[in-house]
């Protein structure tokens, strides 16, 4: 794995919403010290980030857009990815509509397509993970029929450490027997607030309750190629809790 650890700016999408305030979470984000990034959460185009993010050298690994985007407007997505300079291009989640047995189907049949579309330009299409892919319908999980029925050599996936564990599942176990497909990994931790009715919560990487040298080990081991920091919801100032997450990852090796 890639030890330039990146940050998800899902987390810092309240301070993207103006190219200035783009700039400015730039900067800080770089002053941090994290090196890529992932784009998502921002109405901003393409052309105007890269100038951005050139300008305090942020690489964009992947990115975040909505399936209907994929369907309707697929050359687009094809040109904002490539002019962020990335080639995995990401999908946030399964839209409810699909979330039943002939919903799954289609999503996996219109997902093939558009993969091959984007392979066609050198690209591929990335699939982000929550808790309810671990559902079963008809005995079967949802996040089985994704992984064998969508084709391997186009279709790869974001996976999310956090989702992970609320749907029941170990990520370092999951991570591993996904093996390349799990071409990029959100670390994000969870947490039981005993504050707040000993609800879970997402947190801090090392704040929280997720063994991170085995996820460490086992992102190794599959040959994912980069973690990305993402905490969707946070309980300090968003750039203070990316700071904590990248002190804590750069004693486990990352930079």
């Amino acid at each position: 794995m890639d030890r330039k650890i990146g940050a998800q700016y899902y987390t810092l999408r309240d301070f993207c919403k103006t190219i200035e305030d783009f700039d400015e979470t730039c900067r800080k984000v770089k002053e941090i010290g994290y090196k890529t990034v992932q784009i998502s959460g921002t109405p901003l185009g393409a052309a105007e980030m890269r100038e951005v993010l050139d300008k305090y050298d942020l690489s964009v690994v992947t990115t975040h857009r909505g399936f209907e985007d994929f369907l309707k407007n697929l050359d687009e997505i094809i040109d904002y990815n490539k002019t962020l300079g990335c080639e995995l291009c990401g999908v946030g989640s399964m839209p409810g509509e699909y979330r039943s047995s002939a919903g799954i189907e289609k999503f996996i049949q219109e997902t093939n397509k558009a993969a091959k579309e984007l392979k066609k330009e050198g690209m591929l299409f990335g699939y982000h993970n929550h808790a309810f892919e671990f559902a079963k319908l008809d005995g079967k999980r949802i996040m089985d029929r994704l992984i064998e029925e969508t084709d391997p050599e186009t279709v790869k996936f974001i996976v999310d450490t956090y989702w992970l564990q609320v749907g029941g599942v170990n990520p370092a176990e999951f991570i591993r027997n996904l093996g390349k497909r799990a071409m990029a990994i959100h670390f994000k931790d969870l947490i039981i607030n005993p504050e707040k009715g000993f609800c879970q919560e997402m947190a801090e990487i090392g704040e929280g309750n997720l063994d991170w040298d085995a996820i460490i080990q086992a992102c190794d081991d599959a040959g994912a190629k980069w973690a990305l920091v993402e905490q969707d919801i946070c309980n300090r100032d968003p750039f203070e809790s990316m700071k904590m997450s990248y002190d804590y990852l750069t004693k486990k090796g990352f930079f």
